[in-house]
């Protein structure tokens, strides 16, 4: 990922508000136990389906975010197969190896999120959790075979920090074309996947599932501004601007952040997923 020194909780929380008090953030929570640590993982898991749901990022079965089991760290945690991003809950999540073996639960794995996210997994090991759906705006991006522009303060938390895959070669079903994925990824935090759509990885389930609602607007704005210009140069950030804007706006910390309000939405309109 983009190199860069990590902000304080304080100083985020400064140039957020642009003020001198030490008003504390919440901070990413560390856990006692394992298991209190995998339970915390699947529920915030099962929460970003539900928002993906909500925002409309499902389409038919395809679509799938994993999160890194904290002590089988060769497994992960996904969506089970054939269930709408609606349904899912903690309870009907499903924990696959590298392999492709559903060790954990009671539905199938969707071979595509076996094939792209056990390579992820394998190749950073710093990410914890990734996140690939075909939402609309980012698979109209991805015809497009470009990165995106700094033309936003939104997009600046992907400044130098995301890729393109330029090779589709059809559904993702093999091992070779999810390494191949994993590979365009790199140590950005985003990708996007030609002629498919937009993947995104995190070291928490919360910073994968806002960067992928990030990466998606931006997608969206871009695709808006490039109509409304009629063609004329879009005005896009400098590079020294949109870096000191990355180093707030794109920082692990700020990621997980962000969707803490979006998490604390949709666990007051639908507390079932917790089930």
């Amino acid at each position: 990922m983009n190199d860069h020194t990590e902000l304080s909780q304080l100083e985020l929380n400064q140039q957020y508000l642009g003020n001198g008090k030490s008003l504390a953030l919440p901070a990413i929570p560390v856990f006692e136990t394992l298991e209190e640590e995998r339970l915390h993982r699947k529920q915030k898991l099962a929460g970003a389906f539900r928002l993906f749901s909500r925002f409309g990022f499902d389409e038919g079965v395809a679509g799938h975010i994993t999160a890194r089991d904290p002590e089988f760290l060769d497994t992960f945690w996904v969506n089970p197969y054939g269930v709408h991003f609606g349904q899912v809950k903690v309870s009907n999540l499903i924990r696959v190896d590298h392999e492709g073996n559903v060790v954990e639960g009671n539905h199938p794995v969707n071979c595509a999120a076996f094939a792209i996210h056990s390579a992820v997994h394998t190749m950073r090991p710093d990410v914890n959790a990734a996140a690939h759906t075909h939402s609309p705006y980012g698979r109209a991006w991805s015809a497009l075979g470009r990165t995106l522009d700094p033309i936003t303060q939104d997009v600046c938390a992907f400044y130098n920090d995301h890729a393109v895959y330029d090779d589709f070669g059809g559904v993702a079903v093999e091992l070779d074309e999810g390494v191949r994925i994993a590979k365009a990824l790199g140590q950005n935090k985003a990708a996007i996947l030609q002629n498919h759509g937009i993947i995104t990885a995190g070291e928490t389930v919360d910073a994968a599932a806002w960067w992928y609602i990030c990466l998606e607007r931006s997608c969206q704005v871009q695709l808006l501004a490039e109509a409304a210009s009629h063609g004329k140069p879009l005005k896009t950030i400098t590079p020294e601007s949109a870096q000191k804007t990355y180093d707030i706006v794109g920082s692990p910390y700020a990621g997980w952040f962000q969707f803490q309000p979006l998490y604390a939405r949709i666990l007051k309109e639908q507390p079932d997923f917790l089930d």
